[in-house]
């Protein structure tokens, strides 16, 4: 197959993934539980998973799959000989428990540690962001493209906060001198999301630490929208730079720099 013909397929799979998130919301009970004590998951996550990942079992049965729900072993990134499928079958699922609108399914395609095609489909906006890789990205078929943004005072940010409350002293020092510098905040609650926002110009800048599911497919999108995607601190030597996922930063390509040395400034200060 070809790589065009693999991102028809991961849409496809996201759309029909995503009327199942709508239908269980909408139409049925929904059951909720948490995973490490501290995260929410919900049935339809894992109804949702299974859904994925049992037909790009089915369509690409040599290929590995890196998981939120069922296969969530991140040393799957590191071996490369294999392609390998990165999904989040609800990205953004304290949104969807809650009853907001800002919930995607993120479907990523990787063959030697690149990602190579990528979708995010948000089923409550009926909005479908996809890329293959040096192609160009899309929203509902119409191409996309970064704000352009380049001074940091004029640019809106997004960030997020982990679920666990006891390293957020850093994260806040990032925060204040990010408010500092910038024009807003938008704390919108899926990380694919915000970063398909930077891509398509809702969004001038994003930076957070996540998991390879949560910004995979979203990162090549933003990439092949032009905008300028990497971290803020060193990624370790020998692995993907696609995914991995410490302190990651997207922006319209002249934010870069200055954020990046902003946030590295508020990571290194000592109160």
């Amino acid at each position: 197959m070809s790589l065009t013909d693999i991102t028809d397929f991961a849409e496809q799979l996201a759309r029909d993934a995503g009327e199942l998130i709508r239908r269980e919301r909408e139409e049925n009970t929904l059951r909720t539980d948490y995973k490490q004590q501290t995260e929410l998951v919900t049935h339809a996550d894992l109804m949702a998973d299974r859904f994925i990942t049992d037909a790009i079992r089915q369509r690409f049965p040599e290929h590995r799959i890196l998981s939120e729900e069922s296969m969530p072993d991140l040393s799957q990134a590191e071996e490369l000989e294999t392609p390998l499928w990165i999904v989040d079958p609800i990205d953004g699922t304290v949104n969807y428990a809650y009853g907001h609108p800002q919930v995607a399914v993120s479907i990523a395609f990787a063959e030697k540690g690149q990602v190579q095609a990528g979708v995010v489909h948000a089923p409550f906006s009926g909005e479908t962001f996809r890329a293959t890789k040096g192609e160009g990205a899309t929203l509902n078929g119409v191409p996309i493209q970064h704000s352009g943004c380049k001074v940091p005072r004029e640019a809106l940010f997004a960030t997020g906060f982990p679920y666990t409350k006891d390293e957020l002293e850093p994260l806040v020092r990032r925060l204040d001198a990010m408010i500092r510098h910038c024009r807003d905040l938008r704390r919108i609650g899926s990380a694919a999301l915000d970063i398909c926002w930077v891509a398509c110009g809702r969004l001038d800048i994003y930076y957070e630490t996540v998991s390879p599911w949560d910004f995979a497919a979203a990162r090549l999108i933003a990439q092949e929208a032009g905008a300028r995607a990497g971290h803020f601190s060193e990624v370790p030597a020998g692995y993907p730079e696609d995914l991995w996922g410490q302190d990651i930063l997207i922006t319209a390509p002249a934010l870069f720099e200055p954020v990046r040395e902003l946030l590295q400034r508020a990571s290194a200060r000592v109160d």
